[in-house]
Order: structure tokens, then C-alpha cells, then sequence
């Protein structure tokens, strides 16, 4: 996909953390942005930021089919889109195994992530081309102790956009799926049991804007599936080879 020529996105989880900077580079490099959040507030602070022509929308991930229904008529409106980007999320420490967290994560990150997902692929399989991003993360490659609803439910996307994929391929059309897992990021929905210390936070820990840089990258190059950043592909090597300890 050439990013240079005028086209319209939309990101889904533009308010805050990756899909922020995802859209402050979109516009930067001419592309029309429509951005959809369940904070409202801090979308229109965006807009202000990135001027005129984008458009905006509350939708709430958490209730999958007004998510969706919202969606649909916010890609309408807009007169299609080309690129679909899936940033919304929810992370939450549970080793006490409270349930409304863990019914808070997979709401969001399984529910509401199939229904939007479902949206934009009709949406490309009508228009037959067509890019969808959905941002997962490393946590889908292990099971975790403190954060087991979240592992499960970034496994699931996993699955899912494998999945979507398969069924891109087999409509023939050129349909792109790109699954972006991203390390440790500098957001609010980085959250780890303990901190990091400072030697690691620096090695480990993108700042947004390079996370969002490298995933454009990934969608210049239509790759099926990418690190963010990078240096997380040796990480995942490991994570897929090393036994538990015991």
C-alpha cells in the first residue's frame, strides 16, 4: 500500500497510546483519518491537533454490537475506507482472580475486537481491497500468572486474524491482514507486576510514536505479522522454546 497518495483510515482506539500516534502520522503524511474511541473528549482535543477533515465517533468496544452497528455507519459516512486499524484494548493484573476485571478484558479484547474486526472485513470484501490492522500483543504467546484473561484474550486475536486471512486469501481479492504484536510501549496499557528496572525499561520499552512508525511500516510492506519493535522477534523466539520453570 503506497502511504504517500491520499486515503482514508480508520482507527479504532485512537484516544490515547499507540493509535494516538498512529494518527498523528497518518495525517501528517496526507491521509484522511476517521477516529473512533469510547473517550470522546480526548478525540476532539485531537482533532484540534491535526486540523480540519478529521472525523470523529464515540464507540465503546465493551458493548460489541453497538461497537459494531456504530462502526458500520462511521465507515459509510466516511465513503469507505482502505485502511482499518484496531488499536482498542484492555489490560488488567488479576492474580486474584477478581471476575470483573477479567469480564472487562474479554469483553473488550475478544467480543468487541471479533465485531469490529467483522466490520471492516465485510467492508473490504465489498469494496475488494482492502488493509486491516489488528494489534495484539507478545502476551498471546505465553500464558501469565498475574494476567491470564489478558494472554488468553490477545491469543484469541491472534487466532482470529489468522482466521481473517485465511478467508482474505481464499476471496481472491487483494485483501491485506497484518498482525501487530507489540512488546512492552510506553502507554496506559502498559502495566507489569513489578517495575522494570532502568537498564531493561530502556531496551524493552518503545515510546509510542516509534511503535506507531514501525507498524506503518509493516502495513508499507503488507506483511502478515510483526514485532513492535523489532528486537521483540528474538524475544518471541525464546518465549515460544523456553520451558516453564518447575
Amino acid at each position: 500500500m503506497n502511504l504517500d497518495s491520499p486515503r482514508t483510515a480508520a482507527i479504532i482506539g485512537a484516544s490515547s497510546g499507540i493509535g494516538e500516534a498512529l494518527a498523528r502520522q497518518l495525517a501528517a503524511e496526507g491521509w484522511r483519518v476517521g477516529l473512533v474511541a469510547r473517550r470522546l473528549d480526548l478525540l476532539e482535543k485531537l482533532v484540534v491537533e491535526i486540523g480540519p477533515g478529521t472525523a470523529i465517533r464515540r464507540i465503546d468496544v465493551a458493548d460489541p454490537k453497538a461497537a459494531a452497528e456504530t462502526l458500520e455507519q462511521f465507515i459509510a459516512e466516511l465513503g469507505g475506507v482502505s485502511l482499518v486499524v484496531i488499536s482498542a484494548g484492555v489490560g488488567n493484573l488479576n492474580p486474584t482472580l477478581e471476575w470483573t476485571p477479567d469480564h472487562e478484558t474479554l469483553a473488550v479484547n475478544v467480543l468487541g475486537f471479533a465485531a469490529v474486526a467483522q466490520v471492516a472485513m465485510r467492508h473490504f470484501i465489498d469494496r475488494r481491497q482492502g488493509h486491516l490492522v489488528g494489534i495484539s500483543s507478545i502476551a498471546a504467546l505465553r500464558g501469565s500468572g498475574v494476567a491470564a484473561a489478558y494472554g488468553a484474550s490477545k491469543a484469541f486475536q491472534s487466532t482470529y486474524l489468522d482466521g481473517l486471512r485465511e478467508l482474505a486469501r481464499k476471496s481472491g481479492f487483494p485483501i491485506v491482514v497484518t498482525e501487530v504484536q507489540p512488546g512492552f510501549v510506553d502507554t496506559a496499557m502498559m502495566k507489569t507486576d513489578q517495575p522494570l528496572p532502568p537498564t531493561i525499561k530502556r531496551l524493552l520499552v518503545a515510546a509510542p510514536e516509534i511503535a506507531a512508525a514501525q507498524i506503518l511500516r509493516a502495513v508499507r510492506n503488507r506483511v502478515k505479522h510483526a514485532y513492535i519493535p523489532r528486537r521483540y522477534g528474538a524475544i518471541a523466539f525464546l518465549l515460544k522454546r523456553m520451558p516453564r520453570p518447575g
